[in-house]
């Protein structure tokens, strides 16, 4: 019989950053989807249309990195919406870089999801409270930028104070 050798200690699952942000994220999609879903729409697409609200032309690189969306499913989206008529394409020699822009179906449906997206928004402050939502968006931003900044981890200073049955 082989003996079992002891695995290394890890942070508990319910203390996983990736696990607790993915349970977030889906508790508060939850509560979103019901009015996307209402007009036909994936929550990805009402991203799209949510960036291209603001009434700026945008291409598909900056709506991908807006939207937290890869590049192949940005290209599947504003297809889509083309599609369905909610989007329309600019002038541009570079497929890639071609500004998007809502059209007036488009700003129709934004503003129909739009009502009910805020109006989401005002109760999910009642509940959690204006100044600590405001507080947690302001500490994920802060996340985001650190780990965007950080080099590929873990850095060999710190995995060098692991101890060898932590590894």
């Amino acid at each position: 019989m082989s003996e079992t050798k002891a695995l290394p200690r890890i942070r508990s699952f319910e203390a996983a950053l990736p696990i607790a942000l993915l349970r977030a994220r889906a508790a508060t999609a939850s509560k979103f989807k019901p009015h996307t879903d209402a007009q036909g729409l994936s929550l990805p697409q009402w991203r799209v249309l949510r960036a291209l609200a603001g009434g700026e032309a945008l291409d598909s690189r900056t709506i991908a990195y807006r939207c937290a969306l890869l590049p192949p499913s940005v290209s599947r989206i504003v297809r889509s919406l083309q599609d369905r008529g909610l989007i329309a394409p600019g002038d541009a020699p570079d497929y890639r870089t071609r500004p998007l822009q809502l059209t007036e179906a488009g700003q129709a449906v934004f503003a129909k999801v739009a009502v009910l997206s805020e109006a989401t928004y005002l109760d999910i402050e009642k509940a959690f409270g204006r100044e600590r939502l405001a507080n947690l968006l302001s500490e994920l931003g802060a996340l985001t930028g650190i780990c965007e900044s950080l080099p590929a981890l873990p850095l060999p200073e710190t995995l060098a104070t692991l101890t060898e049955n932590d590894r």
